[in-house]
């Protein structure tokens, strides 16, 4: 099986990993993944082939689209992207079209998206199985009424099936889209989809930082990194406050988005209480092994939260609802606390930071975190059908 898939990251980085995961879990396949957003490099599985279409991203409004460097106008690169879209999907034939979030979101996208799919519709390109790959929770819409209009009449005649990567029993699809029972093509839920930590990732990731069975590791993150310098500065003051020990270890990191300007003010301030890095590609690891985790709250660092199970300080990014209602959830369901900006004060943040300390490992849940398995055998029964 042939699967062609497009992810288009505009200012995090958690849609990319999750997509990742998916096709790691697609080995025995040949993927071929379509990506347009900010460029960094993560390890790229060998049954991938990645396409790069010019780079775009949103601005903080998520209204506005631009092109990386703006070297050329908005309206050539838009060409170029939906011109080298369309001719990778008639060289390639895939047997699935996998399009992650559209038409949920990426609407800014539909520019080179509506005529793919109108084109596969209508007869006029090759045809294939066209898949939804969509995340737990959606982010609310001012007009949602019409959007929720279009997105049903765009799934209804264009697509074949809804994968939504999440557990239905902790946040069900209908609480974000009231329209879901109008959606006539096969809608599943998959599971969420989460990488799992070896079994010895605690102990190696340990011995390699050469800690004691009796030294603790705070590992502070931001995702992408373009919304956490409030957080991870609140956490650089607090340790300062707190003048831990030398048997403590706090290993920050920004994220690869973080705008230059505020990675050197946080490096600064951190002096050598914190060991500040923009990214680690072996972070699942780096959770294992820590006591505590003090981080954003969106989806892939939520499912690291779990799959590793090490007690966790979240501040849900407050710009929509989607971090904000998952936290809550797990946090109910004893997986982690949720922090406010009021927590960020030093003397209240310590208090919550030794208290943490305290709990150790939080016990497993029983959420389904199967969904990069699951969604590749239903890819796998949808094309033999």
């Amino acid at each position: 099986m042939k699967i062609l898939l497009y992810c288009q990251h505009v200012w995090g980085v958690g849609h990319l990993f999750r997509i990742m995961e998916i096709c790691k879990a697609l080995a025995t396949h040949d993927v071929v993944l379509a990506v347009g957003g900010p460029r960094f490099e993560i390890p790229i599985p060998s049954n991938v082939c990645i396409v790069r279409l010019p780079a775009m991203h949103m601005d903080a409004d998520y209204k506005t689209l631009r092109v990386a460097g703006d070297a050329q106008s908005l309206d050539t690169v838009k060409a170029e992207r939906r011109d080298a879209l369309q001719r990778l999907y008639v060289e390639e034939q895939p047997d699935v079209l996998l399009i992650e979030l559209y038409p949920f979101g990426r609407r800014s996208f539909r520019f080179e998206l509506d005529p793919l799919l109108e084109g596969i519709r209508d007869g006029e390109l090759p045809r294939a199985k066209v898949v939804c790959s969509l995340r737990d929770i959606l982010v609310a819409k001012k007009d949602a009424a019409r959007y929720e209009q279009d997105v049903v009449t765009r799934l209804n005649t264009c697509f074949d099936a809804v994968l939504v990567h999440a557990d239905q029993r902790l946040v069900p699809l209908e609480e974000t889209f009231s329209r879901t029972a109008d959606i006539r093509i096969p809608l599943t839920y998959t599971g969420f989809v989460v990488p799992k930590p070896a079994q010895s990732a605690r102990k190696r990731l340990r011995l390699q930082m050469g800690l004691k069975s009796d030294d603790i590791l705070i590992v502070a993150s931001a995702g992408g990194g373009r919304s956490g310098a409030p957080l991870l500065q609140g956490v650089i003051e607090t340790i300062r406050y707190m003048q831990l020990d030398a048997n403590h270890h706090v290993k920050m990191f920004t994220g690869p988005f973080m705008p230059q300007t505020e990675f050197d003010r946080l490096v600064a301030l951190a002096e050598d209480a914190v060991q500040v890095e923009r990214f680690s590609d072996d972070f699942l690891s780096l959770l294992a092994a820590a006591d505590l985790s003090i981080s954003m709250g969106g989806y892939n660092t939520s499912m690291n939260l779990l799959a590793t199970g090490v007690p966790a300080l979240v501040w849900p990014y407050p710009g929509d609802r989607e971090q904000g209602l998952r936290a809550r959830r797990l946090s109910v369901l004893g997986v982690l606390k949720v922090l406010t900006e009021a927590d960020f004060r030093p003397l209240r943040l310590a208090s919550m930071i030794r208290q943490m300390l305290r709990q150790r490992m939080i016990a497993a849940t029983r959420i389904d975190m199967d969904g990069a398995a699951e969604t590749a055998r239903r890819l796998t029964e949808l094309v033999a059908h």
